[in-house]
Parts: C-alpha cells; structure tokens; sequence
C-alpha cells in the first residue's frame, strides 16, 4: 500500500482507508452487533446485502469500557470520505438502543493496515 491521506489515510490506488470512531451509551440489552448493522444499512443500503460495497468497510465495537467505542475502518475516494463519515454519524445519532456521544476520524493504525488491503482487495478492477 501507499502513501497515508491528510487524515491517515493509507493509499490503495485511487482509494485511501479511513478509520471512523464513535463513543456510544448502550442501553442495556441492546445486541452489541446493531451499531454496525446500522452503519452498513448506511453504507450499503442493508446490513445484509450482495455484491461488493461501494465502501467496503469493517465495523468492531469495543464494549469494554463504560462507553463503547465502534470503530469503522472504510476504504473510498478521497473525495467521499467527508460524505461516508457523515452516513456513519447520522446512522449512529438516529439508532436505537444506544446514545451517540461523539464522533471522530482518526488514522489508521499499523495493525489495521493488513484489514485496510483486504477490504481493498474487494473492489472491482
């Protein structure tokens, strides 16, 4: 892979990988998959859909903490990474069975590098 974007970005062609992180107040009994359910209906138009995503992206929630932390590592343009960050957000803000408290983009760590080529590996040529 590449070089890194203005937000961490790592280079795959035309395409960067981006991380977005949000804290979250889960309601107690609230599935612990729901909030990246709703980030994929966002990106994908269904958390259970076929073909390849417009944004690949991967979704893993850290619920170890009083506030659970969801971490959404996306592969896109940089031209949509403004548009993908706001879909997240939104979704998150509009959910159920949680409170969305904040939202940040962060960069890309080294152990997320191998995921970031993988998620790159899907698109289309």
């Amino acid at each position: 892979m590449g070089g890194t974007g203005q937000t961490g970005g790592v280079a795959d062609d035309t395409r960067l990988a981006f991380v977005h992180e949000i804290e979250l107040d889960l309601a107690d009994g609230t599935d612990p998959a729901a909030p990246g359910a709703a980030v994929t209906t966002a990106l994908c138009g269904h958390w259970e859909h076929e073909g390849p995503c417009r944004w690949p992206h991967n979704n893993a929630l850290d619920a170890s903490a009083a506030v659970a932390v969801l971490h959404t590592l996306f592969i896109a343009p940089s031209a949509d990474e403004a548009e993908v960050r706001a879909r997240i957000d939104r979704a998150l803000e509009e959910g159920r069975g949680w409170l969305a408290l904040s939202g940040r983009p962060r960069p890309v760590a080294a152990r997320e590098r191998p995921l970031a080529a993988r998620l790159a590996a899907t698109l289309p040529s």
